[in-house]
C-alpha cells in the first residue's frame, strides 16, 4: 500500500475592496510613509467594511472562489476548519456556519485558533486528516478580521494589520506530492507579549475594559521581533536539515507576512535568493491567519508541480513552525 500524502489541490481568497493607506494613516496616527515601509514593508492594507460582517463573511468568499475554480461542489467537503483569531463570536464555531453557508452539508466543521500560526498549524491538521485514510476532501480557510480588535489610535498595531481570506483543499496524494515534514512549536512565555487582555474568561468583558481600551491588540513589538526572528529562521534551517535540503532544493519560502524584516532574515538564514521568496505583505499588511493562503493564491501561476517549498510562521502565545511541502499541480 503507498503512503498517503496530503496534497494541496486548489486555492481560494478574498479581499475587501476598502484599501486603507500610509497616506491615510498619516492622517489618524503620528506616522508617515517612509516610516512604515520602512520598518515593516508594507504600503496598504485591506478592511472590510459594512455592519454585520466579520470573518466568516470573507470565509464563505474564500471558499465560494476555491469551489467555483475547482469546479467542485461543497458536498463533496468532509471537513471545514476555520483557522482564525478573530471568530464571528464566542461559543458558536465560526466553522461551522462557513461550512452551512457553503453547502458544505456532508462535512463536520471547527475552528483553530494559534495566532499568526492558525494556518500553519491548520495544515499539519488538516494533513492528519487526510493521511488517516478516513477523509478525502479537507477545506482549510485562514480568515481574520484584524480591523475589529485594532485601535487605530495606536501606532504600534493599527499600521501593520489588515482583513482578508485564503482558503486551500487538501486531498490524498499517492505519488509523493504534499506536506513532507513539520516542525511546530510553541512557548506560553509569549503570552504578556502579543495579547488582548479582556473579553476571556480572565478578565471578562465589563464598562471598565472597555473604557481602558483592554479589547484591542496590544504588542511589545520589539520583543516580539526578536522572538520572531530567530524562532522562525531556526524551524526554517532545521527543517531544511532534516530533510537534506539545500538552498537550490528549495524552490519557495511562503513565510507569514508579519514583517518584512523578519521575512528577509528568514530567508538569508536558509541561504535563498531573493527570487525564491513569494511577498505581498506590501499590499495587504499582515492579515494573520490569512497570510499564507494569500501567498499561494496571488503566486498560484509560477508554482509547478514538484516544487519544494518551506512554509513558516510565528504568532503570539508564542507558536511558530515550518512545513515542508511539495507542490502538487501547474495550472
Amino acid at each position: 500500500m503507498t503512503k498517503i500524502n496530503a496534497a494541496i489541490t486548489a486555492v481560494g481568497c478574498y479581499l475587501p475592496e476598502y484599501v486603507l493607506t500610509n497616506k491615510e494613516l498619516e492622517q489618524m496616527v503620528d506616522t508617515n510613509d517612509e516610516w512604515i515601509t520602512t520598518r515593516t514593508g508594507i504600503k496598504e492594507r485591506r478592511i472590510l467594511k459594512g455592519a454585520g460582517k466579520g470573518s466568516s463573511y470573507m470565509a464563505i468568499k474564500a471558499s465560494q472562489n476555491l469551489l467555483e475554480k475547482r469546479g467542485l461542489n461543497a458536498t463533496e467537503i468532509d471537513l471545514v476548519i476555520v483557522a482564525t483569531a478573530t471568530a464571528d463570536m464566542p461559543v458558536a464555531s465560526t466553522a461551522v456556519y462557513v461550512a452551512t453557508e457553503i453547502g458544505a452539508t456532508n462535512a463536520f466543521a471547527f475552528d483553530l485558533q494559534a495566532a499568526c500560526s492558525s494556518f500553519l498549524y491548520g495544515m499539519s491538521v488538516a494533513s492528519a486528516y487526510i493521511e488517516s485514510g478516513k477523509y478525502k476532501k479537507v477545506l482549510l480557510i485562514g480568515s481574520d478580521k484584524m480591523s475589529s480588535i485594532i485601535d487605530y489610535t495606536d501606532r504600534a498595531t493599527c499600521i501593520i494589520f489588515g482583513d482578508a481570506a485564503g482558503a486551500v483543499l487538501f486531498e490524498p496524494n499517492h505519488d509523493g506530492y504534499g506536506l513532507q515534514d513539520e516542525l511546530l512549536r510553541s512557548d506560553g512565555i509569549g503570552r504578556s507579549y502579543l495579547k488582548i487582555d479582556a473579553g476571556g474568561s480572565i478578565l471578562p468583558a465589563s464598562a471598565e475594559t472597555v473604557s481602558n481600551k483592554q479589547h484591542y491588540v496590544f504588542q511589545d513589538g520589539k520583543t516580539v521581533f526578536k522572538y520572531a526572528v530567530s524562532n522562525m529562521a531556526d524551524v526554517s534551517e532545521k527543517i531544511m536539515e532534516r530533510n537534506n535540503l539545500t538552498h537550490n532544493d528549495v524552490n519557495w519560502l511562503a513565510a507569514h507576512q508579519a514583517n518584512k524584516r523578519i521575512i528577509d532574515a528568514t530567508a538569508h538564514r536558509m541561504k535563498l535568493d531573493d527570487s525564491k521568496v513569494l511577498i505581498n505583505i506590501e499590499k495587504y499588511g499582515n492579515t494573520t491567519s490569512a497570510t499564507l493562503p494569500l501567498l499561494l493564491c496571488d503566486f498560484e501561476d509560477q508554482l509547478k508541480k514538484g516544487d519544494n517549498i518551506i512554509f513558516a510562521s510565528f504568532g503570539g502565545g508564542f507558536t511558530w513552525g515550518a512545513i515542508y511541502l511539495k507542490w502538487a499541480y501547474s495550472k
